[in-house]
């Protein structure tokens, strides 16, 4: 006997359950290190700044992905959380 009764168990793939990355990094994240990353090797012509910066910020999000892939959407809600108990 099936554990759960006949029309009640559906095929169900994997990345439907797992948060949209970009090369690995979130999406909305990798975005916007890459915007940060042109605006300061593109538009302040500082590519000996923009580009390693950018290398860090994105190998700093992936590490942190790799740990916890809700990592940014806990850090999202964090932020939007009211300071309680500041003084």
């Amino acid at each position: 006997m099936s554990a759960a009764p006949d029309g009640f168990e559906i095929q169900f793939h994997g990345s439907l359950s797992e948060p949209v990355t970009l090369a690995g990094a979130p999406r909305m994240a990798a975005i916007l290190i890459g915007t940060l990353t042109a605006v300061l090797t593109l538009g302040l012509q500082a590519p000996w700044i923009g580009l390693p910066l950018g290398a860090l910020l994105y190998g700093a999000a992936l590490w942190m992905t790799k740990r916890d892939p809700h990592v940014f959407a806990i850090l999202r809600r964090h932020l939007r959380q009211p300071a309680y108990l500041d003084g």
